[in-house]
């Protein structure tokens, strides 16, 4: 493009192709125009210090390498990793991130810089998850998605697990005190926690090369630390002469999370004031032990991430500690996208089966799906535009995006085999498909669908009509009878014709049928066999 920015973006490039150049090469750069060599001579353009930046989208200034335009240029996302098709440089995740509307803060604009090498050097980013539930939530899924880009993009994902932290309780986003957790009930949620994290990010392969590109991007396993495991050799002497040295109340208590506990009628308890402290030292002793150099986390995790960074530079008393925070997943009309009538949307499918989870997806409103397929898919954004255009055609079938969304994200979630499943429930409540039900899929949609208990022998070599009237689908045997003339009566998803009776081979695993009158009044009939 012309003018001052298409002379900028011109300016970088040639600066980075020159220092690419080996030293036996510096001649080269004498060689250039007149007009790039008063490019490459000036300064590269400056971004001002930010610290807040989602609804924006500004380039992040940097004379690391030329920037990417975007993150559909030279990039293909795939299943197993990001290659990088440009002969230029590789995606940077950082500006992958902010054309998604992932980024809220950042502490330093370097951090676009730290992530800019990532088959040479990789950085290590962490998110912390406490434990207070046996599984992970929708409302913790950005964190994991933050954390698969930096792996799809070749930096190392790390995620700390708050085995001491939970014993303390973050006050962030709350107008109480936490309970406390016992221990039992700790141990047992951090178990459930980590193996959300292994099967949503534990790979260790390296993308496929696209055409002559000669840069592998290793999609790197997740690293997963227990912080207790540092914290449990702590003596409060030992962290008030190490740590709360460094600490100054006043900062403290300017956190906003502090500020609005200190505002509230309960206040706050010392313990709570210090958990900033905790976590801010889970940074100190990663960076300097493991190497981690980025914390993201939530945009209610601003103040621990910055206690984070600050104590870094005081106590190792060294630059390279950057926190960035996510936007968190809020619905157009205000409220959280993670929560639903039920509780929380549990990414565990022993709490929640896959196809509840597909289905809260599904229901997504229009004004919504647009965004959250940004945010919460890997689908390139020529993709997602593609899809939004199509949402403004006449002949579009409402829910066709929403159906994506929710296929895109039970598989990061669940993988294939859930979302198989999910799929093969969501059929189960649509008479007339071919789909072949199993008992499985029936107890997915149990939870929606009521059910009616019945022996083996009341069910078997019975008249459908009267077995649709003894489990209450419908008042009377004639309106069973005017539904089957109108072709709206289902067993098994499959049309019922009249005097049909049921058979033993109609009885899904030898456990259980399913009865429908028309796409929405349903029945599950559990058999009880002798």
């Amino acid at each position: 493009g012309g003018g001052e920015r298409g002379e900028a973006v011109l300016g970088d490039v040639i600066m980075w192709a020159a220092c690419a150049l080996p030293s036996s090469s510096s001649s080269t750069l004498l060689r250039l125009p007149p007009f790039a060599l008063a490019l490459c001579k000036r300064s590269p353009p400056l971004v001002g210090s930010r610290s807040r930046l989602h609804g924006r989208s500004p380039r992040f200034g940097s004379a690391c390498a030329p920037p990417s335009a975007s993150a559909d240029v030279g990039v293909h996302v795939k299943e197993r990793g990001v290659t990088p098709t440009s002969r230029f440089h590789p995606p940077n995740v950082i500006d992958i991130l902010d054309e998604r509307g992932l980024i809220e803060s950042v502490t330093h604009d370097a951090i676009r810089c730290a992530c800019d090498k990532p088959a040479t050097s990789p950085v290590k980013v962490y998110c912390g998850f406490d434990p207070t539930a046996e599984s992970l939530h929708l409302g913790n899924l950005l964190g994991l998605i933050v954390l698969s880009w930096f792996q799809r993009c070749g930096h190392i994902p790390v995620c700390v697990l708050g085995g001491a932290t939970a014993r303390v309780g973050d006050p962030s986003g709350k107008s109480v005190e936490r309970p406390i957790i016992d221990e039992g009930t700790i141990n047992r949620n951090l178990e459930g926690i980590e193996a959300n994290v292994r099967q949503i990010l534990g790979v260790d392969e390296v993308a496929p090369n696209d055409g002559d590109v000669s840069l592998d991007v290793r999609r790197r396993s997740v690293v997963i630390s227990n912080n207790y495991d540092w914290w449990r050799h702590f003596s409060l002497l030992d962290f008030l002469r190490d740590v709360g040295k460094h600490a100054r109340v006043g900062t403290m208590m300017t956190k906003e999370s502090v500020r609005k506990r200190l505002a509230s009628e309960d206040g706050m308890s010392f313990t709570e004031f210090t958990y900033q402290l905790l976590q801010g030292y889970d940074f100190v002793r990663l960076f300097k032990e493991e190497g981690v150099s980025i914390q993201i986390g939530g945009s209610d995790q601003w103040g621990n991430i910055t206690a984070g960074t600050d104590l870094v530079k005081k106590i190792l008393r060294q630059e390279g500690a950057y926190g960035l925070t996510f936007p968190l997943l809020v619905k157009s009309d205000g409220t959280k996208f993670g929560k639903s009538e039920g509780g929380a949307i549990w990414l565990s499918s022993s709490l929640l089966p896959p196809y509840r989870f597909y289905q809260h997806l599904f229901a997504t409103p229009d004004a919504d799906v647009i965004l959250f397929l940004k945010m919460l898919t890997f689908m390139s954004m020529s993709e997602i535009k593609t899809l939004e255009d199509t949402m403004r055609n006449p002949g579009y079938v409402p829910n066709s995006v929403q159906r994506k969304l929710a296929e895109e994200v039970t598989r990061f979630v669940h993988g294939e085999e859930g979302l198989a499943e999910a799929v093969k429930a969501t059929e189960a409540l649509a008479p007339g498909l071919a789909t072949k039900l199993d008992s499985k899929s029936l107890e997915a949609i149990s939870g929606n669908v009521p059910s009616f208990s019945l022996s083996h022998n009341d069910v078997v070599g019975s008249l459908i009509v009267d077995l649709c009237v003894m489990v209450g689908l419908l008042p009377s045997k004639g309106a069973v009878r005017r539904l089957i003339e109108q072709g709206g009566l289902y067993l098994n998803n499959e049309r019922v014709e009249d005097r049909q009776k049921v058979t033993v081979d109609d009885i899904i695993d030898n456990r259980m049928l399913l009865l429908s009158a028309g796409r929405k009044n349903k029945i599950i009939i559990l058999i009880q066999n002798p």
